[in-house]
């Protein structure tokens, strides 16, 4: 039997899912939770093969909360399932150790096939996404300039892009205000733009807000 969790902080995104895992006998559900908090407590009580997350459950950053079941439980595989366009995710995630990325308007076949495929020790790519990891394995240098940001600097530009003052962003990352503007400063200079309009502007255009 394949035992697998579903995390995802909308309920009816949760039944959907159990009522396609149903139809597979081998794949049995033996928890499910809503936020990250709830996914590490069912992760840390139940023997768990693998992990359906959406990456929603992230307060600030979409890819905090896979790195965070990656560290503290990497025994169980994870297949991130998401509305996010892979364009968007697909690469990150796998980077992060990920096993697969589904986007959830996937049929259910395909989705069985993906389940069964992690937990045979293999992973999930959709062939638009096994193209853009070969592009990426074969390209030395970035596609795209917010891609030579670090995590944290990301984290900045996004909630910077969200229209957060720096010393609101201070507050939500837990670091100093002098932080958050040496952070912002080398932003500018990798993505060479020179004022907060422009970063919004950068950032609404490669969909890293919505």
């Amino acid at each position: 039997m394949i035992r697998v969790v579903i995390a995802d902080d909308h309920q009816l995104v949760r039944e959907g899912v159990k009522k396609v895992l149903s139809v597979d006998p081998d794949i049995v559900l033996v928890g499910e939770a809503a936020d990250l908090a709830s996914t590490l407590a069912v992760l840390e009580s139940t023997e768990t093969d693998l992990l359906l997350l959406d990456l929603t459950l992230s307060p600030i950053h979409e890819l905090d909360a896979l790195r965070t079941v990656v560290a503290r439980f990497p025994g169980v595989r994870v297949l991130v399932l998401s509305s996010h366009s892979e364009e968007r995710f697909g690469i990150a995630v796998l980077k992060l150790g990920a096993a697969g990325y589904i986007p959830k308007s996937l049929t259910v076949d395909v989705v069985l096939k993906a389940i069964h495929r992690v937990h045979a020790g293999g992973s999930y790519l959709s062939d638009k996404l096994a193209d853009m990891l070969v592009h990426e394995v074969s390209s030395s240098q970035p596609r795209h300039a917010h891609e030579r940001l670090t995590d944290r600097e990301l984290q900045v530009l996004r909630l910077l892009a969200l229209g957060h003052p720096v010393k609101q962003v201070a507050a939500k990352l837990d670091i100093s205000i002098s932080s958050v503007n040496t952070y912002r400063s080398r932003i500018f200079t990798k993505l060479l733009i020179r004022s907060n309009a422009e970063l919004i502007r950068y950032a609404i255009h490669h969909g890293l807000v919505s």
